[in-house]
């Protein structure tokens, strides 16, 4: 079994529509999750910091193809288009504009693997 290749981005939320925001998550459009499912994402998180700053997280087997999925599914557009006011000085849409970060430390790797729970 490969390992996962895990994603990790930072976006910037307008902090006067956090409250907003957080409300358009819960839920998600049922279909939007069915076309993340679809394109290979699991166990993904947003986590909202201070001053709007939110961080996502996923973990999928080819990034590149769940990236070209989601590009092309209709879905996934008009939900980006829905979410686009949510976003500071974006240059596109969040899921393709987004800046990745860099990993430094995973305990599984560094246990040779093992469960890093």
């Amino acid at each position: 079994m490969s390992t996962p290749t895990r994603v990790c981005f930072e976006l910037r939320i307008r902090p006067e529509m956090i409250d907003d925001y957080i409300a358009r998550h819960s839920p998600v459009w049922p279909e939007m999750l069915d076309e993340i499912a679809a394109s290979g994402r699991r166990n993904y998180s947003l986590f909202l910091a201070g001053g709007g700053r939110l961080i996502g997280y996923y973990e999928t087997d080819d990034d590149e193809a769940s990236q070209a999925y989601l590009a092309a599914s209709p879905v996934a557009a008009k939900w980006e288009e829905s979410m686009q006011e949510f976003f500071v000085d974006l240059g596109g849409r969040a899921d393709q504009a987004a800046t990745g970060l860099r990993e430094v430390f995973n305990l599984a790797d560094q246990r040779g693997g093992a469960s890093g729970e």
